[in-house]
């Protein structure tokens, strides 16, 4: 006889004798892939008069299926099951089933069915099988946020769960509501159809404002087994351009001949990146680019200035250019000539662009302008006018050569103390350079010419009383004086007959004092 009939000639002998007991139902709870521990009777002691335990199962379709079989005798138990729970289930010395590689399939109604001479009594045990998410990640994340407008932050989604998780957004740690304007929430979920599991989704959209440029979002999965979250970096916020400003890059002031910049900004973000620059009736496009740039102006360049948005002409700025300009002339210039006695007078010439001082220097002294009634030898150099405002100057010169014919001012001698010789020093005016000419012969000479006077000295030794003659000339005339020189012994002579006449005198004045 089989052990299939043999148990069912035990079942009839039982019933007949004893009435079946079936308790409430237990549950337990396992974890996906692990094993299943399903208790018999909450794990409470086989009776004594123990026959066998055998478990079962619910099926899909309500009928029973065989698991497996435990004789109180044997100790191996016998597994009944053809299907799936073949290879998967066992029992141990408590009478409890164990079910290997848990998943969705097994969450079914398990009966432990305790046989005795007694009694015939069943314990169902409901198992639950839980999974928490095996990631909880944000995809699709936006590159930017855009003010005032809704925009998908990204899409929360915890993968592979039993049962499903939830997901809640949060913003700097708060919860997010959805408000069905700056707050956008659609949740979805979505079930494996081999495994069972379920993936949930959260995407978020916002309508973000400027402050929001260091806002962290994250969103929160929460489920009976654990609680994760993910976390975003902060979000560059997007918006259009409020206000549009004109700068001047360049020095200032601006000076005619420069080259100047002119840039545009606008305080959206991302920041523009083509204007329109509006200048003198003339309007250019600029792509990829903030900045224009005009060269070598002119004092016609001066006025108003605009830039605009390219692609919103209303939206602009200006700028009044202001370019600042010296013109500066003398009359007359370069080099003039002009006779002592002459009168001169410099006349200057200024147009610029605003308040210019002017100063004049003569050979780097600080003068008056130049303007003479009788011109001298040392009123001749060079003059500059210096016409200065903020960022510019000009510089003019005229030079002034003050000419006339030599004359002699002076015609001197000396003989220097115990010396054998004379030095005879003739002195005069005049421009050009004048030169000398003495009518007698030196053994050496020395000259100068400082400011339209010349000096001119010789050393002689006169044999004889002479009468000398100095000559100065250039191109203008000349001019000649004469100075008589005795020989040094004449004067030697002289100067002994001076002391014999004195001597007496001395004495006298000696004898009546």
């Amino acid at each position: 006889m089989d052990s299939a009939a043999v148990l069912l000639l035990l079942l009839l002998t039982v019933t007949a004798r004893t009435l079946l007991h079936v308790l409430g139902t237990e549950s337990v709870t396992a974890l996906y892939g692990e094993t299943i521990v399903v208790p018999c009777n909450d794990g409470a002691p086989a009776p004594e008069d123990l026959m066998f335990v055998k478990w079962k199962y619910e099926k899909d379709d309500g009928t029973p299926g065989d698991l497996l079989i435990q004789q109180a005798r044997s100790s191996e138990a016998t597994v009944q099951a053809t299907d799936q729970y073949a290879p998967r289930v066992s029992i141990d010395h408590t009478l409890t089933l164990r079910i290997t590689q848990a998943s969705l399939r097994d969450q079914k109604t398990f009966t432990c069915m305790v046989v005795s001479d007694s009694n015939l009594m069943e314990y169902p045990v409901t198992v639950s099988v839980c999974k928490e998410p095996s990631s909880v990640q944000i995809m699709d994340r936006s590159a930017a946020l855009q003010k005032d407008r809704a925009t998908a932050v990204g899409t929360c989604v915890a993968a592979d769960a039993n049962p499903a998780a939830t997901i809640m957004w949060k913003k700097n740690g708060k919860p997010l509501v959805a408000d069905g304007k700056s707050v956008l929430i659609t949740p979805s979920m979505t079930l494996d159809p081999v495994s069972g599991l379920s993936t949930t989704s959260s995407t978020l959209q916002y309508a973000a404002s400027k402050e929001d440029n260091v806002s962290v979002f994250s969103c929160m999965s929460t489920h009976q087994l654990t609680n994760q979250e993910a976390e975003l970096e902060p979000f560059p916020i997007h918006y259009p351009s409020e206000k549009v400003s004109l700068q001047v890059l360049s020095k200032t002031p601006v000076v005619e001949g420069d080259n100047f910049t002119l840039k545009c900004h606008a305080d959206g973000n991302p920041p523009p990146s083509s204007f329109f620059f509006h200048m003198k009736g003339q309007k250019a496009l600029v792509e990829n680019s903030d900045t224009y740039t005009l060269t070598s102006i002119s004092r016609e360049a001066g006025g108003e200035y605009k830039c605009s948005l390219a692609d919103n002409e209303k939206m602009e700025s200006s700028q009044t250019i202001v370019v600042s300009y010296l013109d500066l002339s003398l009359t007359p210039s370069g080099t003039v000539r002009k006779a002592i006695g002459d009168n001169f007078t410099v006349k200057v010439e200024q147009s610029s662009s605003g308040v210019a001082q002017v100063s004049w220097t003569k050979n780097g002294q600080e003068v008056r302008q130049p303007e003479f009634s009788w011109l001298t030898y040392a009123d001749a150099g060079v003059y500059v006018c210096e016409l200065s405002m903020p960022g510019l100057t000009r510089r003019c010169s005229v030079e002034l050569m003050v000419e006339g014919k030599p004359e002699i001012t002076g015609l001197n001698k000396y003989r220097p103390d115990g010396a054998s010789y004379k030095v005879l020093t003739c002195e005069a005016t005049g421009v050009p350079e004048p030169s000398f000419h003495w009518s007698v012969n030196s053994t050496s000479e020395e000259s100068s010419y400082i400011n339209g006077k010349a000096t001119h000295k010789i050393t002689v030794i006169p044999k004889l009383n002479l009468t000398v003659t100095c000559s100065v000339s250039n191109r203008l005339g000349d001019h000649t004086l004469t100075i008589n020189v005795s020989t040094v012994f004449k004067e030697e002579k002289e100067e002994k007959g001076k002391i014999l006449f004195a001597l007496p005198l001395y004495f006298t004045f000696l004898f009546n004092n």
